[in-house]
């Protein structure tokens, strides 16, 4: 399920990308987030004790920064598609789990030791590999998805915060309801007619955002967060495939070594963590 839903995203990724062209992509994610928030009232609802129990948080701030922050994130991210390409993007955007290890100290007082920071260093080196500064010029964009991954980075760290106590279907209904309130502030003043030959896609983005999130769900029901971690990497491959195959990317030699390099810190990170965890817990 983890491997299908990374597939059903990156296909997302290319739709996004391709609407992104066209549209401003604050009022693209605005139209996604209003089939999310339905999608994610109806699953809701269909649940035990109905919508009111899965809005039924002790923590309203935090649930709606972790929205607001998501909702802001999918804007830069589909951008970063626009002005990189997809490719690109995720090469960098893949820091973001090595970011989680990071801020895991300060905002939630784990102690992280030597061999994840020496991890989260390496990984930032592959960033620098993807980048490159200093030996080509030097492209603005290619700070945004950075800053995605810290914001996403944010919000894992908020939700790990908030699940001691929420469940997952709360966590999913309040993202969806905060992003879709907050992203329609921003993004109501950028709209514009829709042409009927663009409605397909836009319905393909919808649909697949929905499927995606379903997937994941069900999957994180049927097996622990820190088994299906790895598995999340292989959006990385299928967007690499779409956007060399169907969108016509290029992906440089040090694109390909730097997604290398974050991902092998970021294994090494999982590894280590999962070995901490089962060394602290007797197992």
């Amino acid at each position: 399920m983890i491997c299908l839903a990374s597939l059903i995203f990156a296909v997302q990724d290319a739709v996004s990308r391709h609407l992104g062209s066209l549209y401003p992509p604050v009022f693209v994610t605005m139209l996604r987030y209003w089939f999310f928030a339905v999608f994610a009232v109806v699953m809701a609802a269909r649940g035990p004790g109905g919508l009111r129990a899965a809005l039924r948080s002790p923590h309203p701030v935090a649930q709606t920064v972790r929205g607001l922050i998501l909702a802001f994130e999918v804007v830069l991210m589909l951008i970063a598609f626009v002005k990189l390409g997809i490719v690109e993007t995720h090469a960098v955007f893949t820091v973001a789990p090595l970011l989680v290890v990071a801020l895991s100290g300060p905002m939630l007082g784990e102690r992280i030791g030597w061999r994840r920071w020496v991890a989260v260093g390496v990984g930032f080196i592959g960033v620098l590999v993807v980048l490159q500064p200093g030996f080509r010029v030097f492209s603005p964009w290619a700070i945004l998805p950075l800053v995605s991954a810290l914001m996403f980075a944010v919000y894992a760290l908020l939700t790990r915060r908030v699940s001691a106590e929420d469940s997952a279907l709360v966590s999913f209904v309040w993202t969806g309801v905060a992003g879709a309130v907050g992203i329609t502030l921003a993004g109501i003043w950028f709209a514009e007619p829709i042409a009927r030959a663009d409605w397909p896609w836009m319905g393909a983005l919808c649909l697949t955002g929905a499927a995606g999130h379903y997937l994941l769900i069900r999957a994180y029901e049927l097996a622990e967060a820190s088994s299906l971690q790895p598995f999340a990497y292989t959006q990385l491959v299928w967007v690499s495939l779409i956007g060399v195959f169907l969108l016509g990317e290029r992906v440089a030699p040090n694109v390909i070594l730097g997604m290398v390099i974050i991902v092998g810190a970021g294994l090494f990170t999982w590894w280590r963590t999962l070995r901490v965890q089962r060394a602290g817990s007797g197992r």
